[in-house]
Order: C-alpha cells, then structure tokens, then sequence
C-alpha cells in the first residue's frame, strides 16, 4: 500500500552519522494511531536525497531525507489518513 520514491540530491554527506545508530532509524510517525501502515526503506540510501513515501490507499504523503549514511531511515510506520465517508477515531 506504500510507494517509495527516492529522489538523489547529488552530493556525498559532510558529517559522520549519529554514532547512537550504527544500524539505522526505524521512524515512527503514528503518534499512537491505531490503524497504519509500514514499510522497508531502501538501507542506506546511496548519498543526501529523501524518500517520498505515498499510501495508495489514503493518499497521505510523507517525506524522510537521506544522509548516505548508518544514521538513515530503514523502516518507517505511517499513521492511516480516514477515507472519504468514514468517520476519525
């Protein structure tokens, strides 16, 4: 239910990843929503860009940037927008 897009920026890092993750970032933007999706991220990511992430169901977007570095994003939850004609819990 979730596209991922990565989009290259072009350029190498100019900063040593955050040494409190060797092993990535999995994010977390649900804010405690019952219903959302996940998904594998492409890890690491090959230099600076982000990811653009779309749920073909709910059409909520987000957007995740890329260092090129072990301090990326690996995984992502997303919180599910309601549809039309169904009512927020």
């Amino acid at each position: 239910m979730l596209t991922v897009d990565w989009i290259d920026r072009g350029r190498s890092p100019r900063n040593p990843p955050n040494p409190l993750f060797p092993k990535g970032i999995d994010m977390d933007v649900t804010f405690g929503a019952a219903r959302f999706c996940s998904t594998l991220l492409p890890y690491p990511a090959k230099r600076c860009g982000y990811f653009v992430v779309r749920c073909t169901l709910c059409k909520t977007s987000i957007v995740i940037t890329t260092a090129g570095r072990a301090d990326d994003a690996r995984s992502l939850k997303i919180a599910c927008l309601p549809t039309s004609g169904e009512k927020e819990t």
